[in-house]
C-alpha cells in the first residue's frame, strides 16, 4: 500500500447532507489536512474538494445550490473534485429520483454527463452492504483496489453518457458504474462510501490525497 506522507489541503463541502465526521476522519487518516466549509471562497486555496452526500438528489442539489457555480468553475480549472455516494450522483446531469418525486427539472452539476437510474423492481433496494469493485480502466483513484470490496447504501446508480466515464463497475443484478470520472480525469466519484469501506476505502482516500498533491 502506498504510505507516502502527504500534506494536501482538502475542503469538504458542508451543505447540510454529508457524512462529514466520517469523511473528515478518513481523509485525515489518508494524510490530508481537512477544512469543513460552507463558503465556496475556500475552494481557491484548496488542493482538492470533496462533495459528500446522503439523501435525495433534489434535496442535495437544492442545498448545494450556493456552491454550484464555484464547483463547476473549480472542476473546469482542473482541481480534483471527489463526489461520494449522493455526491457522486450530483456530478451527473439528472436523476430519475427527481422524476419519481415529481421534480423532473432537478439538474445535477453535469460534470460527468449522464443520468442516475433506479434499480429494477425485482431487485432489493436499497443495495446495502459489501460488494466487489471491478476496475474497467486506469485512474489514479483505483490504484490497488481491483477486486476489493467496498460498502454501499443506495437505490440509484449512475449511467454516464460516455462509457469511458466508467472507471469501475459492481454487480448487483446489473453491472452498474460504482466509480465514474470525467474525460479530463480530475472529477470523479464513488457510489460507495470509502470512509466506511475499511482498508479498501482508506487506500482510495490515500490515492485521492496523493493525486491532489501531484496536481498542484
Amino acid at each position: 500500500m502506498n504510505t507516502r506522507q502527504t500534506a494536501a489541503e482538502v475542503v469538504v463541502v458542508d451543505y447540510g447532507l454529508g457524512n462529514l465526521r466520517s469523511v473528515t476522519r478518513g481523509l485525515e487518516r489518508a494524510g490530508a489536512s481537512v477544512t469543513l466549509s460552507e463558503d465556496p471562497a475556500d475552494f481557491d486555496a484548496a488542493d482538492g474538494i470533496v462533495l459528500p452526500g446522503v439523501g435525495a438528489f433534489s434535496e442535495g442539489m437544492d442545498n448545494a445550490g450556493p456552491f454550484r457555480d464555484a464547483l463547476v468553475e473549480q472542476a473546469d480549472a482542473g482541481k480534483p473534485l471527489f463526489g461520494i455516494c449522493l455526491g457522486m450522483q450530483m456530478l451527473l446531469t439528472t436523476s430519475e429520483e427527481a422524476d419519481h418525486a415529481g421534480q423532473g427539472d432537478a439538474e445535477g452539476l453535469d460534470l460527468v454527463p449522464g443520468k442516475n437510474v433506479r434499480f429494477a423492481r425485482d431487485q432489493t433496494v436499497p443495495h446495502m452492504g459489501w460488494n466487489e469493485l471491478d476496475v474497467q480502466r486506469d485512474h489514479p483513484l483505483v490504484e490497488g483496489v481491483d477486486g476489493q470490496y467496498a460498502y454501499f447504501v443506495h437505490s440509484y446508480y449512475a449511467v454516464p453518457d460516455d462509457e469511458d466515464a466508467v472507471v469501475a463497475t459492481t454487480d448487483y443484478g446489473v453491472d452498474f458504474a460504482s466509480i465514474v470520472a470525467n474525460e479530463a480525469g480530475n472529477v470523479f466519484g464513488t457510489q460507495f462510501h470509502p470512509e466506511k469501506s475499511g482498508e479498501t476505502g482508506l487506500r482510495i482516500l490515500r490515492n485521492y490525497v496523493d493525486y491532489c498533491v501531484d496536481q498542484r
